[in-house]
């Protein structure tokens, strides 16, 4: 077992994640830059990667990340979501199968997956 010792999982020191860098950072990135040092140079200078400082550089200084606005199916619904949770005493099912019924969002496993364009009505089945 001792020859052995070296082994086993290997070290994954080296393989570490870009953090999220400080517009501090970033200005030394672009400074660097100015000064005809490389992508490489400064990575090795700064200790991230030199995919990091490309990004960084591409962007042309620090913005801070924002994150993907996009509309979603029970956008709007707050309130009608909060009046059935309390007229069904939070049974979450059966506020699912209304919400399908009169506002078309069927839900699955937690997830508003489709919506249908047609309203629902007493001819369609419960979800």
């Amino acid at each position: 077992m001792d020859s052995m010792k070296g082994e086993g999982f290997p070290q994954m020191g080296h393989l570490r994640r870009d953090e999220m860098k400080t517009p501090d950072d970033v200005a030394a990135m672009v400074r660097l830059k100015q000064l005809g040092w490389g992508a490489k140079r400064i990575a090795a200078e700064l200790g991230c990667s030199r995919n990091t400082v490309r990004r960084w550089l591409t962007k042309g200084g620090w913005r801070p990340c924002g994150s993907p606005s996009r509309s979603k199916q029970l956008d709007g619904l707050d309130d009608w979501l909060r009046e059935r949770f309390r007229r069904h005493g939070g049974n979450a099912d059966v506020v699912r199968q209304e919400l399908a019924l009169e506002k078309g969002v069927i839900v699955r496993r937690g997830r508003a997956i489709a919506s249908r364009t047609c309203g629902g009505g007493a001819g369609h089945g419960a979800v």
